[in-house]
């Protein structure tokens, strides 16, 4: 039986921080149009070195490399829009970039999952897309959903296959990270087509976005920029990711990680405006750290979380929204270390005016599923919503009258403003839950629990006979031209 979906909760924050002055961000924005003009980035796509030779770049088509002149990177990046809408296939799930208010996404592109049933470790499928589609369907905390893991049964087209499970399992706007290359993007795009029903209202209320990631340092992926070309000029929000890591990919110092990482993100924000004007673009900044004794990457620090606010206001004094890095965890197991890495960046990114942010659901570094972790990320999103919506005060929340009725060594519980106003008072439904012998349960079984709930009971409204007939089609044709599945 087909349920409804709740209503989203983003964060409205009540107040804000400045984690930067005007006079660190014209430093840091200064040092970035230094290094695009006098390094510049590498460009291995002859279409997008065209695009850039076109349009007032330096381009050395022998060493695929791009460099920008300063007054050509404020030129088209002037076209690009502050804010625009990202369409669900609900409208009342349509969310507006608009710097009032952040919705976040689960994480992606994971490879590994714990199993629902068994608990046992092992490769992600397309049905773990389909399930987890269906749990950020039923949150309010999950404004649009990444197809979480990878679909690794469908292997030569598994970012199309993620997308239907997608789109089949939650009325939500859909982001993905993983279509790459022009010839998928079509694909995607007449994904996209069918959920709109139209061009113009696919690019009024564009039901799909796509995420690339640049490659630190300074370089640019050919596949990952056609892929953004194709949804740019069918009308479809494209932004990209630098995920430059201190000490190995970026220099060893934060400023200079922002800057190398800056001018990843802004060359490719530039291609775009050169090619379709006022494209509907987002930047995000999600840098790791390298972990000084092991090499390893640390996907967050105890001055990494920094990274993420900091990477908000940059792409605000470019004029652009922001896809902020939040719930990001090096955690092998839910429990105190992924919470406590999680809370600040997502504060901070909230308060620092982020649009959208993502990380929810995985551990170790954004590659493995546990399925109760989006619960218990949940529990914590919905911790900072009501912190940072701020402290109502007004006559009623004063309770002055009440505070005189009752007097010194009174009782509150028996006055009618408590039995009013206790009703409102928000808690926790993981914490503090009794077995039936009256012990505390672990909010780990909790979230378990209310996860097999919510597969049990939540069915979204599936996608119009015709259109899975059409889906159908179109992963028929893309699995026949790719050399079909495993």
């Amino acid at each position: 039986m087909v349920s409804e979906t709740p209503p989203l909760q983003p964060i409205r924050p009540a107040y804000h921080v400045r984690i930067l002055g005007d006079d660190q961000l014209d430093q840091l924005t200064g040092g970035t149009l230094e290094i695009l003009d006098e390094v510049g980035v590498h460009c291995p796509s002859e279409k997008a070195l065209c695009i850039y030779a076109e349009h007032g770049a330096r381009v050395d088509f022998e060493k695929q490399t791009v460099r920008i002149p300063p007054a050509v990177v404020k030129e088209f990046m002037s076209h690009a829009p502050r804010s625009y809408r990202m369409g669900a296939r609900s409208p009342a799930h349509d969310i507006q970039l608009d710097g009032k208010a952040l919705y976040c996404a689960t994480d992606g592109c994971g490879i590994e999952t714990i199993d629902f049933t068994t608990r046992q470790r092992r490769s992600s499928t397309k049905e773990d897309v389909a399930r987890m589609a269906r749990v950020a369907d039923y949150l309010s905390s999950i404004g649009f959903y990444w197809p979480i893991v990878s679909a690794q049964d469908f292997p030569e087209n598994a970012p199309l296959h993620e997308l239907e499970a997608a789109f089949n399992n939650t009325v939500k706007h859909i982001q993905t990270e993983t279509v790459m290359g022009e010839e998928t993007a079509r694909y995607a795009v007449e994904m996209a087509r069918l959920i709109a029903g139209e061009d113009v209202t696919m690019r009024l209320r564009p039901p799909l976005s796509l995420l690339v990631c640049c490659i630190s340092p300074l370089a640019l992926d050919k596949d990952g920029l056609e892929s953004a070309l194709v949804f740019a000029g069918a009308g479809l929000p494209v932004g990209f990711m630098s995920m430059a890591t201190t000490a190995l990919t970026a220099p060893a110092t934060l400023a200079g990680t922002v800057v190398i990482g800056e001018a990843e993100i802004v060359s490719a924000l530039v291609l775009i405006q050169m090619a379709v004007p006022g494209a509907p673009v987002f930047h995000s900044f999600m840098p790791g750290v390298m972990h000084p004794r092991t090499g390893g990457y640390l996907s967050s620090s105890r001055e990494g979380s920094l990274f993420y606010p900091v990477g908000a206001e940059m792409a605000h004094r470019w004029g652009v929204p922001t896809l902020a890095g939040v719930f990001g965890t090096d955690a092998q197991v839910p429990g105190w270390e992924s919470a406590s890495e999680a809370a600040s960046s997502l504060m901070l990114c909230a308060l620092a005016g982020a649009e959208t942010g993502s990380g929810l659901g995985l551990l170790e570094s954004c590659t493995l599923l546990y399925p109760e972790s989006i619960l218990l990320d949940d529990d914590l999103y919905q911790r900072v919503r009501m912190e940072a919506a701020g402290l109502e005060v007004n006559p009623e929340m004063l309770a002055l009258d009440v505070i005189k009725a009752v007097g010194p060594r009174g009782s509150f519980l028996k006055h009618r403003h408590t039995r009013d106003n206790l009703r409102r008072r928000l808690y926790s439904d993981l914490t503090g839950q009794p077995d039936a012998h009256g012990r505390l349960r672990s909010v780990v079984e909790v979230a378990r629990d209310k996860l097999n709930w919510i597969l049990k009971n939540h069915q979204p409204q599936p996608l119009e006979a015709a259109q899975q007939l059409e889906f159908n089609h179109i992963l028929a044709a893309a699995d026949h031209q790719r050399g079909g599945i495993s």
